[in-house]
């Protein structure tokens, strides 16, 4: 999800909820701690130099338990951020404690706000030797040789 996304949604909605993919609810006493640019420039393992950069949101747990961000809220601190930091109309990272410091994607599912398991993946398959993947079969689909003159019982093994 784009900046760009999220601030059209948050002024339709009467609460900001955030989920896990597994559907376990953020709590509701959140805080959004930080919203700032994040830039990485990082060579790969092919030895191509790269750059990302992304929005960062980062929501954080307190003992505060009467404390709820409202949509108002968290669109004047994005607000805010794009004005004192220039941040542009990028993908939206969350950081999120659970067992660890977690980052995420963001999507809307058109009640929460869901925060998306990301995963590794090599940039560089081609140039690190990593194998094309085998294509997989289902034994179900194999036809079945139909010689007639291997059947059980006609010697030919």
């Amino acid at each position: 999800m784009k900046l760009s996304e999220i601030k059209s949604i948050l002024p339709t909605l009467e609460n900001v909820e955030f989920q896990l993919e597994n559907g376990t609810l953020v709590p509701e006493h959140f805080h959004v701690t930080e919203v700032g640019m994040v830039i990485k420039n990082f060579i790969d393992c092919g030895g191509v130099i790269r750059k990302e950069e992304k929005v960062n949101f980062q929501l954080w747990n307190a003992d505060d338990y009467e404390h709820r961000l409202k949509p108002g809220k968290l669109l004047h601190i994005i607000t805010l951020s794009e004005e004192k930091l220039g941040i542009g109309d990028f993908e939206i990272e969350v950081e999120y404690q659970d067992n660890t410091i977690g980052k995420y994607d963001l999507e809307f599912n058109g009640n929460n706000f869901v925060l998306k398991n990301k995963l590794t993946a090599c940039l560089a398959e081609d140039a690190c030797g990593i194998p094309s993947q085998k294509q997989k079969v289902s034994l179900s689909e194999l036809t079945v040789n139909q010689n007639p003159g291997c059947t059980p019982g006609s010697g030919c093994c």
